[in-house]
Parts: C-alpha cells; sequence; structure tokens
C-alpha cells in the first residue's frame, strides 16, 4: 500500500464499533505487541466463531423463532456484535503494522472457518497453550 494510500484509508477509518484504541494509539506500540494483540484476538473470533455454531443449532432446534430461548437468541446476537468489533480491532492493527512498515499479510489473514494460522512447527496455538486464558487483551 503506498504512503499516500495508507493516509486516505487512515483519514477514512471510522470505526462501527467502541475500541479501547485508535489507530494513532496502535501506532505507537511495538511490532510485536501488535502481532501478539492480533493472535489473541483471531484466537478469541475462532473460539466465538465455534459458539455461535452451538448457539444456532439450537436456536435452530426451536419450534419457531418466538419459542426459541430469549437469552440464547440475546447471546448469539451479542457474538456477532463482538465477533464484528474483534475484526475492525485487527483491521485498525494491520494498518497500524502497514505504517510501520511491517508486512499485515496472510500471516494474519483468517481462514473461512475463522482459525488463525497455524504456529511455524504446524501446530494449532490451542494445543501449544490450552489452560492460557485468551480474554485479556491491549487496552490503552
Amino acid at each position: 500500500m503506498s504512503e499516500l494510500n495508507f493516509k486516505l484509508v487512515q483519514m477514512e477509518h471510522r470505526p462501527r464499533y467502541n475500541q479501547p484504541f485508535t489507530l494513532s494509539e496502535a501506532i505507537l506500540l511495538d511490532v510485536s505487541t501488535i502481532s501478539e494483540e492480533i493472535t489473541r484476538l483471531q484466537y478469541s473470533i475462532k473460539r466465538l466463531r465455534e459458539t455461535q455454531e452451538t448457539l444456532k443449532a439450537v436456536i435452530d432446534e426451536a419450534a419457531s423463532a418466538e419459542t426459541a430461548d430469549t437469552e440464547i437468541v440475546q447471546a448469539y446476537q451479542e457474538n456477532k456484535d463482538v465477533i464484528g468489533a474483534q475484526e475492525e480491532r485487527i483491521l485498525i492493527l494491520k494498518l497500524a503494522l502497514v505504517d510501520k512498515g511491517a508486512s499485515s499479510g496472510a500471516h494474519y489473514d483468517l481462514d473461512a472457518k475463522g482459525a488463525p494460522p497455524q504456529d511455524p512447527n504446524g501446530e494449532d496455538l490451542d494445543e501449544l497453550h490450552p489452560s492460557e486464558d485468551h480474554s485479556g487483551g491491549l487496552h490503552l
């Protein structure tokens, strides 16, 4: 992305969701912190999408939309918003990487199922850190 195109994207980017940091604040972070946060968010999105499949199955089993458990439907809707916010946060972080001259290419992209890329050794991140708490995050 050329510097001019990046500046245009930076000026035009208006988050749809409330975010814990702005693009300007993300640019101040070091590359490793940005990379770690992207990976954490990808892991979170993967888990949320798995949960969404389960919630959707429960909703679909109901005789009608009106008979579905309202708490399940509400959780499903809330998860959609969280996924959207986290995907937007990843975009902001990728833009910060581009500003730093680092690649934000395929390494940080999600696959069709929302899974983050595997470890360079071919191991799934879930298997590497099964008990690690990924609920934290980057808050500036």
